[in-house]
This record gives structure tokens, sequence and C-alpha cells, in this order.
């Protein structure tokens, strides 16, 4: 368990761990997470695999929900919202809170209907409408440039990189709150992956983005603050900065460290 100087709470934040725990049956995963998440900045969670980062993050849009024996306790609230509460529209959360894959998803469509789809579920047919949103949301992704002459083509002709950017985009064309990236560059080359984390960069002036990751170095480049896991306990919380120079516990200075995980 935490003590209070290795978890740093925020005013204002967008989303609110509050002892949050999570079961898979009788085995607890998460032991009474309580952290805050500011809005409009990059949060990196780091630990060992298997300490609980990607659980986590898909409490936050209750993908969770999808495997059989989980059970949740404690407060998880986006906008001071009860996201488990039992009446709260599942398909509306995973509007306001995007999520970006480990691997690259694209679906077997056009890079166009990829990018839209999230508007089309949602009953938005004005085609001038899915147009601006499909400009607007690969300009940001930084993708535009290098597919506008080839928007009606199959996605699943893009490079890997372009791929993962084009996922991007499909989060972000809906307007979501909160962007989630499981391990976004795991599976890229370091060029693609320097594109990315200079994509997420400039989309914190717009969104919270939340993002597992292995690297230390790549946390110590995109996030703010940094959560360090480990055995489902959040162990330390706090600015990057800070964190990765002065730690608060010996544990989260042996593991950024390299001398265990």
């Amino acid at each position: 368990m935490p003590d209070e100087r290795s978890v740093q709470s925020y005013p204002n934040p967008v989303l609110q761990a509050i002892d949050l725990r999570l079961y898979y049956g009788r085995a607890e995963a998460l032991h009474g997470i309580t952290m805050d998440f500011p809005g409009r900045q990059v949060i990196a969670l780091i630990g060992p695999s298997g300490c609980g980062k990607s659980t986590l993050l898909r409490c936050i849009n209750r993908m969770n929900d999808l495997i059989d024996g989980v059970r949740v306790e404690g407060r998880l609230l986006l906008d001071g919202q009860e996201i488990n509460d039992p009446a709260l529209d599942v398909i509306e959360l995973r509007r306001r809170v995007g999520m970006v894959f480990q691997k690259s998803n694209p679906f077997p469509k056009s890079i166009y209907e990829n990018v839209v789809y999230g508007l089309r579920i949602s009953g938005i047919r004005q085609r001038q409408a899915l147009d601006e949103a499909a400009e607007r949301s690969l300009m940001r992704a930084g993708l535009w440039d290098e597919v506008k002459d080839r928007l009606h083509e199959s996605a699943l002709g893009l490079s890997g990189g372009q791929m993962q950017r084009l996922c991007i985009a499909r989060a972000i064309a809906v307007s979501p709150e909160i962007i989630l990236m499981d391990e976004p560059c795991s599976a890229l080359d370091p060029r693609s992956t320097a594109r990315v984390e200079e994509l997420i960069v400039e989309l914190r002036r717009e969104y919270t983005i939340a993002i597992v990751t292995h690297n230390m170095q790549q946390a110590g480049r995109v996030a703010d603050h940094t959560a360090f896991l480990y055995e489902g306990d959040l162990v330390e919380y706090g600015p990057t900065e800070r964190l990765f120079t002065r730690p608060a516990t010996r544990q989260t200075e042996d593991y950024i460290s390299g001398r265990f995980g």
C-alpha cells in the first residue's frame, strides 16, 4: 500500500479512480487503486508484465466487461459520473473514451470508412459532415498528406505505422474526452514509433491520454505524469520528471533503474 507521499492528487481531474479493485473470479488483480487523471495531459502506466497496467486501462472503457467472472469494486468517475453504473450506456462511454490497441486493428474497409465508422454508428449520415470529420481526423493523426489521394483504397494496404495512426484517427473522429493507448508502439519500427510519440504529444492539447508502456524512455519522452504499478498495487504516481529522478520509494527506483522487471 503506497504512502500519501508516493501518490499525488490533482485538482479538477477528468477521471478519478477511488479504491478501485478488480477480481477475476476470486483472484484480486487490482488492489485498491486511487489516482487522478488530470485533463489534457499524458499519463503513462508502467510496471512489469502482469502488474495490472492493461487491466486498469481497460476498466476505463469497461472492456473488462467482456471477460467472464470479472467483478469491479470501488469507484471510477468520468467527469463525476460513475463508469460502472449499470444504467450507463456503454456505447456512449466508449465514444467518450477511445482506445488504441497494441496491434493496429483497422477494419477491412477503405481508409475513409475506417475513420468515419464511429460517426456512422452514432447516426451521422450527411456526406459533408463525414468528409470534414475524415479530413480533420486524418490531419490530426498526421496521416492526411500520405493518404488523401487514396481514401477509398483498403486500409489494409497501409504500413504498420500508418495503420496505427489510422486507428488513432478513427478514435479521435468521434471527439472523445480520453484516449487510451495500450502499448501502441510495441509492434512498430523506431521511425514509426517516433511519429506516434510526436502525435501523442500534439494530441494532449485536446485530449487526456492514458498510455500503457514497457518502454521507460518512451514514458520519459511523452508523459506528463507516470504511475508505477506492481502486482496490482499502485506503488507511486506523480510528475514524470520527479518520479524518474527522485522516486519516493525504493521499489520505484529499482524498477526504473532496471534492477528488476
